[in-house]
């Protein structure tokens, strides 16, 4: 049996290098240096700031629970979600270098009562669903590092 292929669900938000390490791609502004995910070519987030280029960079693949929850229901349609449902918890990291808090799932078989605030994270991918060819769609996600 063929290996089943893989695609990112969004394309451009992460990126894996020839070691196998992910990092999330983020917008930096040339004029004051604010970080942004998502990635974006323009329009500074912050408000002092009235530059318009934003530079794509590779982002810290590590950081700490800023803050996180747990999701007990399945989304609604149109969106996927496996059957049978299982609850799964999302983290709130703050990057380590960048000071950017990022939000997205923590993979399979961590919930919220493994987490805390200030516990430490490292990124990674996990499938998020498989699209109607056969496509194991992969999204960024957090694990305990």
């Amino acid at each position: 049996m063929p290996a089943a292929t893989t695609a990112p669900a969004i394309e451009g938000w992460f990126a894996t290098d020839d070691a196998g390490q992910t990092h999330l791609i983020g917008g930096k502004c040339t004029a004051c240096a604010t970080y942004v995910f998502p990635p974006r070519t323009n329009n500074c987030p912050n408000p002092a700031c009235d530059s318009d280029v934003l530079d794509p960079v590779p982002l810290s693949r590590r950081g700490k629970v800023w803050s996180y929850t747990e999701n007990r229901y399945p989304p609604p349609a149109p969106y996927p979600a496996p059957d049978p449902f299982e609850p799964f918890a999302i983290a709130a990291v703050e990057l380590a270098e960048e000071g950017l808090i990022v939000l997205g799932k923590v993979v399979e078989g961590t919930l919220a009562a493994d987490l805390q605030v200030g516990m430490d994270m490292e990124l990674t991918t996990t499938a998020l669903y498989t699209d109607d060819e056969g496509v194991v769609r992969t999204t960024h996600a957090w694990r305990i590092a």
